[in-house]
């Protein structure tokens, strides 16, 4: 055998090796867990699952594309707190620097005012701007390849409807390489199917208008499923849960101990409209924002198809969630879990029991209620010290329900240590979060 021809053979032989690598870390599409035959949308033969839901049919395209823009969720990361909605500013916080969202209102200088439909498509679906340099995934691009061309331009006539606010973008901090964003070409190639939502055949239209809006739309993986090491979602691992921007995504698979599996699709239902359903806590931070900006603002039927696809997704077990949740906690501060714990103890006692109560249950609001709650029966103490640092505001049926944040007035150790009471207390088992911890959970939380 020739030099040439082992030379050949070795190239061949690592060419196929990458190519399977590759395969393998992309990994598999979305919605391929479900059994059934994929069809172009112009070949399903049955009701079309993209747009909006019928009791809009007939609404302006102005109208249509703010429904989208809802589902969607897009002025949540697009607005600064304090800003103009959807003018850009909100910075979030990576491992190699902060990444800032840019200004999608229709300025023609500091917006997106210039953007052509074309140049619309390209950003949204494809990760590309007009001057062909290439968008981080902190945009969802990848789960918006899913959305259709004609819902995209809708979001676009909207946008456009909105006063236009002069705010440039701020400059972003990554570290090098991180910095140079002509390896997202490389990125997209690998990572973005640059392909629309293809229904099931074989599946319901409730099932696929279910998955469209998950997946195209509202996006979910993106929180609620952890990253490879490309820093794509992991399909292998879908909904199972992943630790997005200091917070905890908890795992909302079928899986019945760590994941909705033994949720009642009412229930489901409740804390997508409400963000709370009773017996199984309250939305706050990342997911709380969703709720109100998002899901509160979709029709019920909408909501149902939502429920009927996420009691599809195959279960992923979390191990580090207790496969029981406590009960309510005893009336007495001298019982229960937590008690000999003085430092988190006081601080409980004078910031917290006045709405929480010793139980865990609320008697000034049942959004209020810790009991049940898969928060505070999470050991790690992600979001029960986030929500000390950072507060909630959420908006209920009744109005505005605010927590205070405490993180200018609790030190790291007093945030640790109040998080460790409320964990031993209200949950199945008590964390051990330190104050480094804290302090790390600080420095990934978006601003």
């Amino acid at each position: 055998m020739s030099i040439r021809s082992i030379v050949l053979g070795v190239i061949a032989v690592g060419a196929v090796g990458v190519a399977a690598c590759a395969w393998y870390l992309r990994g598999p599409g979305p919605t391929d867990f479900a059994a059934g035959q994929k069809v172009p949308l112009a070949e399903y033969g049955s009701t079309d699952p993209t747009g909006v839901p019928a009791s809009l049919a007939q609404a302006s395209l102005i109208e249509r594309g703010k429904y989208l823009a809802h589902a969607a969720d897009c002025m949540v990361c697009h607005t600064a707190a304090g800003g103009a909605p959807y003018a850009g500013g909100l910075g979030f916080k990576l491992p190699f620097g902060t990444l800032y969202s840019t200004n999608i209102t229709p300025d023609r200088d500091t917006g997106i005012g210039a953007y052509s439909d074309q140049d619309f498509l390209d950003a949204v679906q494809r990760g590309k701007r007009p001057d062909g340099s290439r968008l981080y995934p902190a945009m969802p691009y990848p789960s918006y390849s899913y959305m259709t061309d004609a819902d995209a331009l809708a979001i676009k006539a909207y946008l456009f409807s909105l006063e236009p606010v002069r705010s440039a973008s701020l400059g972003n901090t990554l570290s090098f390489p991180f910095n140079q964003r002509w390896g997202m070409t490389f990125w997209s190639a690998l990572f973005n199917a640059d392909k629309r939502f293809e229904p099931n055949a074989d599946q319901s239209p409730q099932w696929n208008r279910g998955a469209y809006l998950a997946e195209a739309l509202a996006h979910c993986g993106d929180c609620h499923t952890e990253r490879n090491l490309g820093f794509a979602l992991n399909n292998r691992k879908k909904f199972g849960g992943a630790v997005t921007a200091g917070w905890r995504a908890y795992n909302i698979s079928s899986d019945e101990s760590s994941g909705l599996g033994d949720w009642t699709a009412d229930e489901i239902a409740t804390y997508l409209s409400t963000g709370h359903a009773a017996g199984r806590g309250t939305a706050s931070g990342p997911m709380g924002e969703a709720v109100d900006h998002s899901f509160s603002k979709l029709e019920s039927e909408d909501i149902t198809s939502l429920v009927s696809y996420l009691q599809t997704v195959p279960a992923i077990r979390s191990a580090d969630l207790p496969v029981q949740l406590a009960p309510v906690a005893p009336t007495s501060h001298k019982q229960g879990g937590g008690a000999t714990d003085q430092i988190g103890k006081r601080v409980f006692e004078g910031a917290c029991v006045s709405c929480h109560g010793w139980t865990g249950k609320s008697t000034v609001s049942a959004y209020a209620t810790l009991t049940g709650a898969r928060s505070v029966n999470d050991p790690s103490a992600i979001n029960v010290a986030q929500i000390v640092v950072s507060g909630t505001e959420r908006h209920i049926p009744e109005g505005v329900l605010s927590m205070p944040a405490f993180g200018k007035s609790l030190s790291n150790e007093e945030v640790a240590a109040v998080a460790n009471y409320v964990t031993a207390r209200f949950g199945s088992e008590g964390s051990t979060i330190r104050a480094a911890d804290v302090a790390a959970l600080r420095e990934q939380t978006a601003d």
